[in-house]
């Protein structure tokens, strides 16, 4: 396995990631727990150090399951990434009470990376700003909770540069680019951007 830098953070990323929103699924659509969490640990053995979930993937399910893997020893072996179900928010109370159950389910008292999930123009102005999110990531972080703040991205290279410029607290970013993507959404351009400004960031769809 190789390994890359994490931008400003220092921290040394397997250069592949193991995502867990598609894990391997029984005959009845259910996830293979007992698949998944071989799958995992030999991922994490063989040199993968950084895995990502969120709170919709597979209903809810996949952190359980990654909690699940990450016992006997395979949670010091990682670092863990989960994201705020942003669309779910409320009022600035709910990013705790979102954040408490996710660590509950994960089985951990910290989550590494944590990101604010799949920003959009809509999200961006509705909830990231009007709920203070980036603020409660500090919170999260200074309370032990968290180490790294990010957000995931679908949207405009245009509002990709806004959010980056918005906030000086972002540790990294996670966008969508691969061989035929490289203009579409934050692309190259945003790509570079990022990295310019001292921002890790992790691809998704490669």
């Amino acid at each position: 396995m190789k390994y890359r830098i994490m931008g400003k953070t220092g921290v040394q990323v397997s250069a592949l990631g193991f995502g867990t929103m598609r894990l391997p699924l029984t005959d009845d659509g259910a996830v293979d727990e007992e698949e998944a969490v071989r799958i995992l640990r030999a991922g994490i053995d063989g040199g993968v150090n950084y895995v990502d979930t969120a709170y919709p993937y597979h209903g809810g399910f996949s952190e359980t399951v990654v909690g699940k893997a990450l016992q006997d020893g395979y949670r010091e072996k990682v670092w863990l990434a989960d994201k705020c179900p942003v669309w779910l928010l409320e009022e600035e109370g709910d990013f705790e009470k979102f954040l408490d159950e996710q660590l509950q389910k994960l089985q951990t008292d910290h989550i590494d990376f944590y990101l604010l999930h799949a920003l959009s123009r809509e999200r961006y102005e509705e909830k990231v700003k009007k709920l203070n999110l980036t603020k409660k990531l500090e919170e999260a972080k200074a309370a032990g909770k968290t180490r790294y703040i990010g957000f995931s991205f679908h949207d405009s290279l245009d509002l990709f540069k806004e959010i980056i410029d918005s906030y000086d607290g972002w540790d990294f970013c996670q966008i969508q680019y691969n061989y035929i993507n490289l203009t579409h959404q934050a692309g190259t351009e945003g790509l570079k951007y990022a990295a310019s400004k001292g921002l890790g960031v992790v691809i998704m769809e490669p």
